[in-house]
């Protein structure tokens, strides 16, 4: 197994592909790489047809995949705000890996019964294999969350991951690209199967506050009773606990986290899905979360900051170096937009801090409109979050 990840970041598309090409087959030697994944800067809108023309022209014997992003993760650097291209290159000469497509009219319709084997059907995947899934979805045309639901169920044992397309503010001004086509809609992806181990990682970046509480009273996603009590009531309470800087971060910076381990009597790091608060009810104290939430469910409010960001993502990795065998081979960050310079106030805060806690290795990636990871066995669309993939030979 061998990855390289490499940036360009020259304005003019054409040296900037070039440059980024050439770096790396350097890189990867006489090695032909079996995957290559691109992550383009919106500043080459212009030219996004050309990356996979450009790509199977290099690489044609790769499985071939990509987006827009906002911005790039690779070689060490966090490239943000300015033009940039990362590829990431991969042998893993014992695995089977495919890329697909998902048009928009492909996917699962919110209202219909849900048959995930007919949907999963659409992917690549062998009969009976726990696959890897690389999943790059269009924020504004694939209802990602359902999607990733839907892969769950339809492929038992599948590890899902990736990132939103990222660079546009509207549909239609993404791309998604995977084989020799681009498209402004829909997702892509790649399956592998066999050939490596991976591990995964989703930093939620959040502590909590006050204490785990039962959801009593609750309709889809309005909470109307924590422990018996109006929801705002207890956030009333909450605030009058804390020290300053905490009443300043509940105001702008708080989120709701939902146990996902509930057979567990006490509940830590890494237990929780962290959710959006999408508005309290003033007149019923009610609590209305981005999520479909269940009466008896345990929660517990969180809030997040950069240096709880950081304290998080470093427990993480800490926790992983522990417990992992092997070395890592190469990896893939996907990252909220909401993070790097905007939440550190300095470049490639994450990067380095996994390259810190866990050694040097390839690592590419981008900065996401949504963060696709496992937490707890199940796979959602996270937010703020930093979700790594870290893959390893199988017999080292």
């Amino acid at each position: 197994m061998q990855w390289a990840t490499v940036v360009a970041t020259e304005d003019r598309f054409d040296r900037a592909m070039t440059t980024a090409i050439a770096d790396l087959e350097q890189r990867l030697g006489d090695v032909a790489p079996d995957l290559v994944l691109a992550f383009v800067s919106p500043h080459h809108r212009a030219v996004w047809d050309a990356v996979p023309r450009l790509l199977s022209g290099a690489f044609p014997r790769a499985a071939r995949a990509g987006c827009s992003a906002g911005g790039v993760v690779g070689g060490g650097r966090e490239v943000e705000n300015r033009s940039a291209i990362v590829l990431v290159g991969a042998a893993l000469p014992d695995a089977r890996i495919e890329a697909f497509r998902l048009d928009a009219d492909a996917q699962p319709d919110e209202d219909e019964e849900l048959d995930p084997g007919r949907w999963t059907a659409r992917l690549p995947a062998s009969p009976g294999s726990t696959p890897t899934v690389l999943l790059l979805p269009d924020p504004f045309t694939c209802e990602a969350e359902r999607l990733v639901d839907v892969i769950d169920r339809g492929l038992d044992g599948a590890t899902v991951i990736g990132g939103l397309a990222s660079g546009a503010r509207q549909a239609g001004t993404n791309m998604v690209f995977s084989g020799s086509e681009v498209w402004g809609n829909g997702a892509v992806g790649v399956v592998v199967e066999g050939g490596h181990r991976l591990d995964t990682i989703v930093a939620q970046g959040c502590r909590p506050v006050g204490n785990p509480m039962f959801i009593t009273g609750c309709e889809r996603h309005l909470i109307t009773e924590l422990d018996g009590r109006p929801p705002l009531q207890i956030l009333h309470e909450l605030f009058e606990s804390l020290d300053d800087r905490d009443q300043e971060l509940l105001r702008y910076s708080l989120f709701l986290g939902v146990v996902m381990r509930p057979e567990g009597i006490r509940h830590g790091h890494g237990d929780f899905l962290i959710r959006n608060l999408a508005g309290i009810d003033a007149a019923s104290g009610a609590l209305r979360v981005a999520a479909t939430v269940d009466r008896g469910q345990v929660v517990q409010f969180h809030l997040r900051d950069s240096a709880t960001s950081a304290q998080d993502l470093r427990a993480h990795l800490e926790e992983h170096r522990e417990r992992a065998p092997s070395s890592v081979a190469g990896g893939l960050m996907f990252s909220c937009l909401g993070r790097g310079i905007n939440l550190y106030g300095e470049p490639d805060h994450d990067s380095r801090l996994i390259h810190e806690t866990l050694g040097p290795f390839p690592l590419g990636g981008f900065f996401c409109n949504g963060e696709i990871g496992p937490v707890q066995g199940r796979t959602f669309v996270h937010g703020y979050t930093s979700a790594l993939a870290l893959f390893s030979p199988i017999d080292d």
